[in-house]
């Protein structure tokens, strides 16, 4: 499975992790900002709130799942647009 993780926080640290260490998952890809996460995994810069530039990213990368940590995209509807 691809994973794609919007958010830089420690919610969002925590996720990605936790699912590092899954066998299932084959692709990680945390869209951040946050320099301290670079060396654990695959980091993509790119702002959660740009809903074109996350869905061109999740066709780019085959992504199966997106997982949104911060509530801000949530409110400003990134569910809806997918």
């Amino acid at each position: 499975m691809n994973v794609l993780i919007l958010g830089s926080g420690g919610r969002e640290h925590a996720f990605v992790w936790k699912l590092a260490q899954s066998v299932t998952i084959r692709k990680l890809i945390h869209c951040s900002r946050n320099a301290g996460n670079a060396q654990m995994w695959y980091k993509r810069q790119c702002i959660s709130n740009d809903f074109d530039a996350i869905k061109n990213l999740v066709w780019e990368k085959s992504i199966d799942m997106v997982l949104v940590g911060p509530e801000d995209p949530l409110v400003k509807g990134v569910h809806d647009y997918f």
